[in-house]
């Protein structure tokens, strides 16, 4: 019968992410800077929530949209860290996770032959809900631009076609984020024209070195912003997305999003609606320990020998592989699993772009970071004899 499976599903295929992790995962001693999960346990009082939501009964579906007083509290975080105004009775939806959120955002704004410019190298999961929805992912090559979509490049890549800019930033895989200054420029040119501006801001909490900034806040009528707790409350296991737009687009999204899944998890929600009342400062405390990581990180690899940028938020930096070793990420990314035990995801994984690069994640403990770190040097030096 899988003949008769949909053409569109049967090209895609598993994360190159996940492909690496669960190829290198089931070798006995492997250090793994891979997968881009908080290494902290979810706040107590968070847990302490969901356990009162199950004692509550609070355990039937909820509005569609998720339940009032969870949206009204997204609203005020919005609004308080990111000056962006979103009415919780109409234009705020609650999903499962910023994975329902990107999907939910696409499938209501494609359709057949039109285009969505995104950055390359970029997290893979948007590329295929784009084909599935017959649209076309053009991919502007950000590497001689510090890995930044900005409107130069934007510009250079529109057309009659263009329907959708996705802006992930700050950026899996590359770690690096858009001023405030180059998103008024993007704000500027596309203000009027009939684009979408896709904002995936999940990262947006876990900024170093100054404010986070969304295009929402300049754009509103024409972005989707997407945001969750998955990486700022370390609550990926709860699925709790957020998908906010104005009222005339996210009442269609409303309607994509019931006939999926219904409703997000109403545990999960009142989790969530703790984390967004009494664990502002969750995000911060993690934030100051990633700070450390992300210092110690780069100063290894500059140590080595390897010109990374420092990255602006997330927790992932996006290395070069010297020039002296002849394989592609993928090989490389092998053969330094297989000679000294640490894996890494190979560029190729976050488009074409990506190759000639590998991505760690600082999502794990100092001391695994230096072990993981030493075994890497110690292969980059067999290749410098």
């Amino acid at each position: 019968m899988e003949h008769l499976i949909n053409p569109k599903v049967k090209e895609i295929q598993i994360s190159g992410i996940r492909q690496f992790f669960n190829m290198v995962s089931s070798i006995d001693g492997m250090i793994s800077l891979t997968i881009g999960q908080p290494d902290f346990y979810t706040p107590t009082h968070i847990k302490e929530a969901a356990k009162k939501a199950i004692d509550d009964n609070f355990t039937s579906y909820t509005h569609n949209a998720g339940f009032l007083a969870l949206r009204e509290a997204v609203s005020s975080f919005l609004y308080q860290n990111y000056h962006i105004s979103y009415n919780p009775h109409t234009e705020i939806i609650v999903t499962n996770g910023a994975s329902q959120a990107i999907d939910v955002a696409l499938r209501t704004i494609l359709q057949d032959g039109v285009e969505v410019i995104l950055p390359g190298p970029v997290y893979p999961g948007y590329e295929p809900i784009i084909r599935m929805m017959n649209a076309n992912p053009i991919y502007v090559d950000t590497r001689k631009n510090n890995f930044k979509l900005t409107a130069s490049l934007i510009e250079q890549h529109l057309s009659a076609k263009t329907r959708c800019i996705i802006l992930p930033y700050p950026s899996n895989p590359t770690g690096m984020t858009l001023t405030k200054e180059e998103l008024a420029e993007i704000a500027n040119l596309v203000r009027g024209k009939d684009i979408f501006i896709v904002a995936d801001e999940i990262y947006s909490e876990l900024v170093y070195d100054k404010p986070h900034v969304s295009i929402a806040s300049m754009l509103k009528e024409q972005t989707i912003f997407i945001n969750g707790l998955s990486k700022s409350h370390a609550m990926t296991g709860w699925r709790i997305g957020f998908l906010c737009a104005h009222e005339p687009i996210a009442k269609h999204m409303l309607k994509v999003h019931q006939y999926s899944v219904s409703c997000a998890s109403s545990i999960s929600q009142r989790a969530a609606y703790e984390a967004l009342t009494n664990g502002w400062n969750d995000s911060k405390e993690m934030k100051q320990e990633y700070t450390k990581r992300r210092t110690y990180v780069y100063e290894r690899l500059q140590s080595m020998g390897l010109p990374v940028l420092l990255p602006d938020g997330a927790f992932y930096f996006f290395v070069p592989i010297p020039k002296n070793i002849d394989k592609n990420s993928f090989e490389f990314a092998v053969d330094m699993a297989q000679q000294v035990k640490v894996a890494v995801v190979p560029g190729s994984a976050f488009s074409p772009m990506g190759e000639g690069y590998v991505r760690i994640s600082y999502a794990c403990s100092l001391n695994t970071l230096q072990k993981g770190l030493d075994r890497m040097e110690e292969y980059i030096n067999t290749w410098n004899k």
